[in-house]
């Protein structure tokens, strides 16, 4: 019996093998011909269960509500795709080095030391589609003109603390006068860490120039195309998702910049959950560079 079992086991195993080596391989040429509509179609670039009906060996014979079955029980899902993250920055190493080092000089020296991310983010009046309980689906009200507001804003690596300045615009002038606030805000500290991407305003010869007034900002310069080395964009995903998604006061635009503006207030003496949500705390890369200093 127990070897009977045994080997149930292992042909379910094998049929796991066998069907997950031929889903990722991708669909060949025996899946082209399920939906085609004329004699030249090419092979589509995801599966479904009617191209894994016609490719996978075994299934040909199975119901589309079969194959379901036949691929629950090998636990084989639907899952969205993952995106493969790639930077073509030559310097990505060197970069990536320089930011973990700014990061663990502030986890080992906290307020002497202090390592904060810088990002932009923009929105608009009008509240963006989301997905939403109801009997019918929720209207996403369009009223007036869309405007748009912009914000500039630092997470501290280590305490979680926001801060941001925002406007209608933020270029070089605006950038100056945060860079500034900045100095203010973390006046107690001998050296201040800006770790930012390479927007082209970051690197304006005023801005720099500015920095230059204030010796305790550090720019980090991030990769290029690299802001999964950038956590505040993390904290942008939350704000959209709690704040502007489906809101309802279109026809209020201040109220929804004040709206914005108390989010982020709340972060501003630090917060263990957003270091958390946005990955500064935990397992993840940058989370375990801070924790091993």
């Amino acid at each position: 019996m127990v070897d009977h079992a045994g080997g149930l086991f292992d042909a379910r195993e094998q049929q796991q093998h066998d069907v997950t080596a031929q889903l990722q391989a991708g669909p060949r040429q025996a899946a082209a011909h399920v939906h085609a509509v004329g004699e030249r179609c090419p092979v589509p670039g995801k599966w479904t269960l009617a191209t894994i009906r016609a490719s996978v060996v075994g299934l040909d014979s199975y119901t589309l509500s079969g194959v379901w079955r036949v691929l629950q029980r090998l636990g084989v899902n639907l899952r969205s795709a993952v995106v493969q993250l790639f930077s073509p920055d030559p310097e990505y190493a060197f970069k990536k080095q320089r930011l973990e080092q700014a990061l663990r000089a502030a986890a080992r020296l906290p307020g002497q030391v202090v390592a904060l991310f810088l990002d932009e983010f923009g929105f608009y009046r009008w509240p963006a589609p989301a997905r939403d309980w109801g009997l019918t689906a929720t209207r996403a009200t369009r009223a007036g003109t869309n405007q748009q507001w912009r914000t500039v804003g630092t997470l501290n690596a280590v305490t979680g603390q926001v801060d941001y300045l925002d406007g209608y615009i933020v270029g070089r002038k605006q950038l100056i006068t945060f860079y500034h606030q900045l100095d203010q805000t973390y006046r107690q500290a001998e050296r201040v860490y800006v770790i930012q991407d390479n927007w082209n305003i970051h690197s304006h010869p005023e801005v720099l120039a500015a920095l230059v007034e204030h010796p305790r900002l550090q720019p980090i310069w991030l990769p290029t195309y690299a802001p999964w080395l950038n956590p505040i964009e993390k904290l942008w995903r939350w704000l959209r998702q709690d704040v502007l998604k489906l809101h309802r006061c279109v026809t209020d635009w201040e109220h929804v910049r004040q709206m914005v503006r108390d989010f982020l207030d709340q972060f501003h003496r630090g917060s263990q959950q957003l270091l958390r949500y946005v990955g500064l705390l935990g397992d993840g890369q940058l989370a375990s560079v801070i924790q091993k200093a």
